[in-house]
């Protein structure tokens, strides 16, 4: 592990926290281009695969020609890669960490094979808590605004990052006391066959109708598997997902030059992105994780994709709500549980509102998350 003394990291200030009360409201401008400015379908297909969904409406042109949408769609938290503020691009408070939390997400219409997305942004608010992980944290909320290339508006969105210093972090949070002074955990070949077995059980509920008379307040749905999590999953996400910092030689050095504070050296005295946390293991230590670790964008679209598989191709995603409570460092397993809460009619539309809550091996809550789902109607 790098020399704590050579690792000091900027802090919460009350003039950064000033400047940043100044933006509340306030259109951003130019700023680092998203990783898809188009939905084709080499896109969708590496974002889809980058979650492990394998649903042939985003996929397969010959499976989605015959759905009512004639073609191939987005899956909905595709809209991740279009936008780099929606996925945690923070302003602000330079060097200070910043760990995507949460989104409140309301789609309006899908997303279809070649269409353009722009974006508008603004942010909408800061919060301040007091946190085991951190001490002091600050909550940064954005508002990001999607539309195609017709001016329609196809979604919108409220993401928020916990702002945290990482030296309190690492050296006084407790929220990961327990967690780093466990043995590394390994799994039996017993163990992952019984995780496996979601895998292989997985169901896409696709061109079999699920009408909203047939759905049942109460009912469970059937559990999905994410993991075991290791650093290749995290990074087959940035690829399809584009991530926020990963640069190559110049662009790196030209990202670094524009932003103080958002080169860290590494073991090589070399200046490296902040995104490393969910590679390098050592770096994540020294944020305070319990290591190496799942990004929080991918997450939330593992619950969206809970919710796809469960819908249909006749089903629409509404809304959906995600707040993480905890990180999936390598060697995590989860599994995301839902529950129908209730069934309501509003503006004509059948919908089912959807419960779901993810645990890790441990039962440890990882994350908590809300749908809305307009299923078909018989009448």
């Amino acid at each position: 592990m790098l020399d704590k003394a050579e690792t000091r990291f900027p802090k919460i200030t009350e003039e950064g926290l000033d400047d940043l009360r100044k933006r509340i409201g306030v259109a951003i401008g130019v700023t680092a281009e998203p990783w898809c400015y188009e939905a084709t379908r080499d896109n969708i297909r590496h974002y889809a695969h980058g979650i492990g969904d394998d649903n042939p409406l985003w996929c397969d042109p010959e499976y989605a020609a015959k759905t009512n949408y004639g073609g191939i769609v987005a899956l909905p938290s595709f809209l991740f890669s279009t936008s780099r503020i929606v996925s945690g691009y923070v302003g602000g408070m330079p060097g200070v960490h910043a760990m995507w939390s949460g989104a409140d997400w309301t789609w309006h219409k899908a997303v279809r094979r070649n269409d353009v997305i722009s974006t508008e942004a603004k942010l909408k608010d800061l919060v301040e808590h007091q946190t085991r992980f951190a001490g002091r944290a600050i909550q940064q909320t954005y508002h990001v605004d999607f539309f195609n290339q017709q001016g329609d508006l196809v979604a919108e969105a409220d993401s928020w990052c916990f702002r945290t210093e990482r030296d309190h972090a690492r050296d006084q949070g407790t929220k990961y006391r327990e967690v780093k002074a466990r043995a590394p955990r390994r799994y039996s070949e017993e163990e992952l066959a019984a995780a496996y077995k979601h895998y292989a059980e997985e169901r896409i509920q696709g061109s079999r109708k699920r009408h909203w008379q047939d759905v049942t307040e109460g009912e469970a749905l059937p559990v999905m598997l994410k993991g075991p999590m290791t650093v290749t999953g995290f990074i087959a996400y940035a690829q399809g997902w584009g991530g926020l910092y990963i640069r190559a030689n110049k662009l790196a050095w030209k990202l670094q030059d524009a932003h103080r504070g958002l080169g860290i050296p590494n073991r090589f005295g070399i200046p490296d992105c902040p995104e490393r946390v969910h590679w390098e293991e050592e770096f994540a230590l020294e944020v305070g994780a319990p290591g190496a670790y799942d990004y929080g964008p991918e997450r939330c679209s593992w619950l969206t994709h809970h919710l796809t598989n469960w819908m249909g191709d006749d089903g629409f995603l509404r809304r959906a709500s995600c707040k993480i409570r905890r990180h999936n460092p390598e060697g995590d397993i989860l599994f995301i549980k839902g529950m129908v809460k209730r069934k309501f009619v509003e503006g004509g539309r059948h919908l089912v509102e959807i419960e779901q809550e993810a645990h890790n091996q441990d039962n440890e809550v990882s994350v908590l998350g809300t749908g809305i789902v307009e299923l078909p109607s018989r009448s």
